[in-house]
């Protein structure tokens, strides 16, 4: 039976294998659970990551400027809450499709595991541009400064874990990163567009 909320420790020894990972130690990959179990069980870090979503959703919400009544902030954030979903699974949805024809199959598991738990550790990464944007919206060169380092750091954090996750060599795990990278953006600028989530 998959049991779907890995305890404490294990969620600690998990991050601490991605971690490792994203700073180019190999060895990061034997503290993930890479069993059928802990395939489904990594999908646990949503709910890891959902408190610091949750404040960047806020603070969008909070910024918009039709949004003057809670019924209206709440149906943004519900709509974010899709958005960001959807940027998360969805890319491995067709990352699985084409796993075999591209001939990573057998370490699509390894890689959706350590994605998951690294997109965990990196919506906490991101927190300090949302706190800025939810508590000083006045700063907003400061938290658009933040958040460029912020996300430049997490690429390359992501670039070094796929290319130990996938195991194939310093140009297959690039191109998976880019694939992966163009297919989280695509499906975000997607639903975005399909929610109707224009903030200009």
């Amino acid at each position: 039976m998959v049991r779907l909320m890995p305890s404490g420790e294990e969620v600690q020894q998990y991050l601490t294998g991605v971690w490792q990972m994203m700073l180019g130690r190999s060895e990061g990959l034997s503290l993930l659970d890479l069993s059928v179990d802990g395939f489904w069980n990594s999908f646990y870090a949503i709910m890891v990551a959902l408190p610091a979503l949750v404040v960047g959703w806020v603070a969008i919400a909070n910024s918009v400027s039709y949004a003057v009544y809670f019924e209206v902030r709440f149906a943004i954030l519900l709509r974010l809450f899709i958005v960001d979903m959807g940027a998360w699974v969805l890319p491995l949805a067709v990352l699985g499709a084409i796993s075999r024809p591209a001939g990573i199959a057998s370490r699509f598991v390894h890689y959706v595991v350590a994605s998951n738990w690294a997109s965990a550790l990196f919506a906490w990464l991101m927190l300090p541009s949302a706190l800025l944007r939810l508590f000083w919206p006045g700063a907003q060169e400061l938290t658009l400064f933040v958040s460029i380092v912020l996300f430049i750091a997490s690429l390359v954090l992501s670039w070094r874990l796929t290319i130990i996750a996938i195991g194939r060599g310093l140009a297959t795990g690039s191109a998976v990163f880019l694939g992966m990278l163009v297919t989280s953006i695509t499906a975000l600028m997607l639903l975005q567009e399909l929610l109707g989530l224009d903030f200009q």
